[in-house]
């Protein structure tokens, strides 16, 4: 089993995927193969830090949560081998070929990546969208083995045809307003190494995130009081999509994209899966519609 989780930002995995991956592991062994890709150089996201200062410390901060949670990391580089700038993503034109470089060279099972509000207004983060919307663009071109090659040059080599993923869009804490679930997974029996995870990215959690104002939050003072708030949060999450309280779960939606799965695969490949109370058919009836089995 293969899963690629590509998203913005150093911390998005932590807050939105790390307790499935981390679930998935521990249901498959060594034969699980996770790798996270971020496709920005995280410069802009501090207030006293400078650009330089801040990007090195988020890429330690984030090499180190990759490191507690046994995933690969990479940060996407475009094809003339520059990282992309933050809010610059959507005027990058290498950004889709290099997806495309990256997607085929891992050759994921899945594939997660941030979602795409359907209401224009819906709450946004900027990079979140225009990553969400290269995955979407480049879907198709993932088993098109000459898309790219003025980028990537292949001549003299034969073809080689590639799997195109199943892709899955993750919870997005921007998107207020719009977000919506087919299924979720509860990762309570991985919460304590998601908050140690996350406790990686102390320029965040400790000075960006309470600094910047929009998530309702106090710098932590330890790992306890952090695993406090990481726990609000996800209380706060449950409340908002109408999960029953308790256990933290992260929530996922099955998009068109890529590989259209079965009910019985997603049940089949997928750790502690779970579907709505209040919609259990919604997602087999769209998953049959997809497939032309309706």
């Amino acid at each position: 089993m293969k899963a690629l989780y590509v998203h913005a930002h150093f911390d998005d995995y932590e807050f939105t995927a790390a307790g499935t991956f981390d679930r998935w592991r521990a249901l498959h062994g060594d034969d699980f193969k996770a790798r996270v890709i971020v496709c920005t150089d995280g410069a802009a996201g501090h207030h006293f830090r400078s650009r330089e200062e801040t990007a090195r410390v988020r890429l330690a901060e984030q090499l180190a949560a990759g490191r507690l949670g046994g995933v690969e990391f990479e940060l996407l580089r475009l094809p003339d081998g520059r990282v992309p700038r933050e809010t610059r993503l959507r005027h990058e034109p290498g950004l889709v070929p290099a997806l495309w470089e990256a997607v085929r060279r891992f050759e994921p099972d899945y594939l997660f990546c941030p979602p795409l509000p359907a209401d224009p207004l819906a709450g946004v983060h900027v990079d979140h969208l225009d990553v969400a919307q290269a995955v979407r663009d480049v879907a198709y071109l993932i088993n098109v083995p000459h898309c790219f090659t003025p980028e990537y040059p292949t001549e003299g080599t034969p073809p080689v045809s590639k799997r195109t993923p199943v892709i899955i869009a993750v919870y997005d804490g921007y998107m207020f307003g719009e977000n919506v679930f087919d299924f979720a997974v509860d990762i309570e029996p991985s919460f304590d190494r998601v908050v140690e995870m996350a406790w990686c990215h102390q320029s965040q959690i400790c000075e960006w995130l309470p600094w910047v104002g929009r998530h309702r939050m106090e710098p932590p003072h330890d790992l306890a009081d952090w695993r406090t708030t990481l726990r609000q949060r996800f209380d706060r999450k449950n409340r908002e999509l109408a999960l029953s309280p308790g256990p933290a779960h992260e929530v996922f939606t099955v998009t068109a994209w890529g590989e259209i799965p079965t009910l019985d695969q997603l049940r089949h490949d997928l750790p502690a899966f779970q579907l709505p109370d209040s919609r259990p058919d919604a997602l087999a009836r769209k998953l049959r519609r997809w497939r032309g089995e309706a």
